[in-house]
């Protein structure tokens, strides 16, 4: 697999896990002076995850949606 080929999954997964587990921590738990541990914590567990989801499914999702798109 080429570095280019990485390098998407790695940027659309961090920014994905970045903001899902921010959002998502600070709505459950609000934000007082143990946040960003808790929030680092869900992103250390979510980011490798996301990445991986990205790099089996994002070829198949990548062309679900151009033949989605051609039909409207």
């Amino acid at each position: 697999m080429t570095m280019k080929k990485l390098i998407f999954p790695a940027l659309m997964s961090c920014y994905m896990a970045l903001l899902m587990t921010c959002l998502i921590t600070w709505i459950n738990t609000g934000f007082d002076s143990g946040f960003w541990g808790r929030w680092f914590t869900a992103f250390y567990i979510a980011w490798p995850i996301a990445g991986l989801l990205v790099l089996l499914g994002g070829q198949r999702i990548r062309a679900l949606s151009e033949r989605l798109a051609q039909k409207f």
